[in-house]
């Protein structure tokens, strides 16, 4: 069976989890300062509905929700404009390494994924925001809509960071390709932005099929079934008894939901 538990990283740890490492770190080094966010400065108490507290930093509870699982899965925009057949077979020419050098490893091929899904809607979002600022005119609301895919895509990263082990070269992969992708994406968007939409769209149409792929293995018991991480089960809203398979079917309607916005 494939791999798919690791170690937990220390920015996906909850607020309580922190606070713990550092007063170890002050029991054992000297170092007595507690550390509960980012910035250093300890924020504002939030608790669940039920009283109990928030443990996460990386997402308030208002930004939970249930993913639609009824969206249709099958949609695809068939390419008829030359910027369409671009974005089409760019994409596609993508996916021929990424077979190659992931084969199988599903785990380690969702977090190269979300590294790269959560970049375009960052770029997107920051250039409308731009654009807004120059024109002093509204942008009808696309740069929320943007921003809040690009935070959904960030989630999706930091839910399988905690059920994938990538190895070194593929954690140094992700440095490479983001750096080549952020900065194409960018100039792409200056160039056309309906050709920068389009090429996402087709993007999440593959991670579509990525995550098919990937709950076959685990309906095949190739991979194994584990119990669904703490903070999916509290960003979607899961059930507490959810499993990995759960998590990625909500991650695919995720993925469907942004490809009909782009």
């Amino acid at each position: 069976k494939f791999p798919v538990m690791g170690v937990r990283w220390r920015s996906s740890l909850t607020l309580g989890e922190k606070e713990q490492v550092n007063n170890k770190n002050g029991e054992d080094g000297g170092n007595k300062e507690v550390v509960a966010s980012y910035w250093g400065i300890k924020g504002e108490e939030v608790k669940k509905e039920d009283g109990t507290p928030w443990k996460w930093n990386c997402f308030r509870p208002w930004e939970t929700y249930q993913a639609d699982l009824t969206i249709d899965l099958k949609k695809h925009h068939v390419p008829t404009t030359f910027l369409d057949k671009l974005a089409y077979w760019t994409v596609k020419s993508l996916r021929f390494p990424t077979d190659v050098f992931f084969q199988r490893r599903y785990g380690c091929r969702a977090m190269m994924l979300e590294t790269v899904a959560a970049v375009p809607g960052m770029v997107g979002g920051m250039l409308l925001h731009c654009k807004s600022l120059r024109r002093f005119e509204h942008s009808g609301g696309w740069i929320k809509t943007l921003l809040d895919e690009a935070e959904n895509e960030r989630m999706h990263l930091m839910t399988f960071m905690e059920v994938s082990q990538p190895r070194w070269y593929e954690r140094a992969l992700v440095f490479t390709v983001q750096g080549v992708f952020f900065n194409a994406y960018f100039l792409a968007y200056l160039a056309s932005p309906k050709l920068a939409h389009r090429v996402v769209g087709y993007l999440e149409e593959e991670a579509i099929h990525s995550y098919t792929e990937f709950l076959k293995e685990l309906d095949k018991g190739t991979i194994e079934n584990v119990p669904a991480p703490a903070i999916a089960i509290d960003y979607w809203l899961l059930p507490a008894d959810s499993t990995l398979r759960d998590v990625v079917m909500v991650v695919r309607a995720d993925e469907a939901h942004h490809r009909d916005v782009n």
